[in-house]
C-alpha cells in the first residue's frame, strides 16, 4: 500500500519523527530498522500477517523515492496491507531530523517478553545458545546477534544489564539478525547458569584466565558460551565454579572485543 508523503508534518509519518531522540527516551515495544540488507532480511522472515518466527511484526516502511525504485522487489513482496510511505530524499531528511543516506527505515511491533525456560524447553539435542552479561555497547550487542546468527546459535540469553538488541543502532549492526533469533532475559549470571543447568546444556565462561584454551575443548551436544563485559568481566564467583576457556595470544596482550571474541568461540563450537 503505497502511501505519497509530501508534508514532514503529516500525521501518518509521527512515528518517524525525530528518529535519534526516540532512540534515547525508547519507543514503547517498537522498534526502528534502517538499511536495505537488514530490511531483507527482515521480508525474507515475514508471514502473510507482517511477523517473523520470533513474534515481531512489522508495521510500515519509510523509503525515498529513489530507494522505492530500488526496492520495489522487496515492497512487492510484502504483505497488501503494509503501509510504505514514500517520501522525497529532503522531506524524508526533515522527519527523521537528519540526512538518512540509506533511505530506508523500517517500524516494527516487537513480541511480547518470552521466558527464557520456555525457549530453553523447546531446544534440540543438539544446541548451542549464546549467554552474556552487562553488555551495555549496543555495537557489541549487535556483533554478537550477527555472530550467533552466522554460526547458528539457537537462543541468545541476556541478563537485566544488558542493553536491548532491538535498539535501532544494535539491529543495523547485526544486519537485522537481532530480529530472527531468539532471545530472553534473566536477572543475572546465576539466573542464566542455573536455568541452563535445568535444561541440562553445558556451560564454558569465557577469560583471559581460563584453566583451558578454546582450541582444546570438545563441545557436548548441548553447550552455552557466557559472555561478559570488556574489562571486569565475569563476576569472581562464576569464573570459580564455572569451566572457563581462554583464547591464547600473543605475549603482552589479554583481551578482545567481546563481539570478536564471540565470533571465534561460536565458530568453534559450531564445528564449521
Amino acid at each position: 500500500m503505497i502511501v505519497s508523503i509530501s508534508d514532514p508534518d503529516d500525521p501518518r509519518i509521527s512515528a518517524y519523527r525525530d528518529v535519534r531522540e526516540r532512540d534515547l527516551v525508547g519507543r514503547q515495544g517498537r522498534f526502528m530498522a534502517e538499511g536495505e540488507v537488514v530490511l531483507r532480511l527482515l521480508a525474507s522472515h515475514l508471514n502473510a500477517h507482517g511477523r517473523t518466527a520470533q513474534g515481531h511484526r512489522l508495521l510500515s516502511l519509510l523509503v525515498s523515492e529513489g530507494q522505492a525504485d530500488r526496492l520495489a522487489d522487496i515492497i512487492g513482496a510484502l504483505p497488501p496491507q503494509l503501509p510504505v510511505h514514500v517520501a522525497g530524499q529532503q522531506v524524508m531528511d526533515r522527519i527523521v531530523g537528519f540526512p538518512i543516506h540509506r533511505g530506508i527505515l523500517a517500524l516494527g511491533e516487537a513480541r511480547p517478553a518470552v521466558e527464557a525456560g520456555t525457549l530453553l524447553d523447546r531446544l534440540g539435542p543438539r544446541a548451542l545458545v549464546v549467554a552474556v552479561a552487562g553488555i551495555t555497547n549496543h555495537d557489541n550487542m549487535g556483533g554478537i546477534f550477527r555472530n550467533a546468527a552466522a554460526f547458528g546459535a539457537d537462543l541468545v540469553l541476556l541478563d537485566h544489564a544488558s542493553c536491548d538488541p532491538l535498539y535501532r543502532k544494535a539491529i543495523r549492526v547485526s544486519v537485522g539478525a537481532s530480529l530472527i533469533v531468539p532471545f530472553a532475559r534473566l536477572a543475572d549470571v546465576s539466573a542464566m547458569m542455573a536455568a541452563l543447568e535445568a535444561a541440562q546444556t553445558s556451560v564454558v565462561a569465557l577469560s583471559p584466565s581460563g584453566r583451558e584454551t578454546l582450541s582444546s575443548f570438545t563441545p557436548p551436544p548441548r553447550v552455552a558460551a557466557l559472555f561478559g563485559t570488556e574489562g571486569p568481566g565475569l563476576p569472581a564467583h562464576v569464573l570459580a565454579t564455572a569451566r572457563t576457556l581462554a583464547i591464547p595470544m600473543a605475549p603482552g596482550f589479554d583481551s578482545l572485543n567481546v563481539a570478536t571474541t564471540s565470533g571465534i568461540v561460536l565458530h568453534h563450537l559450531a564445528g564449521v
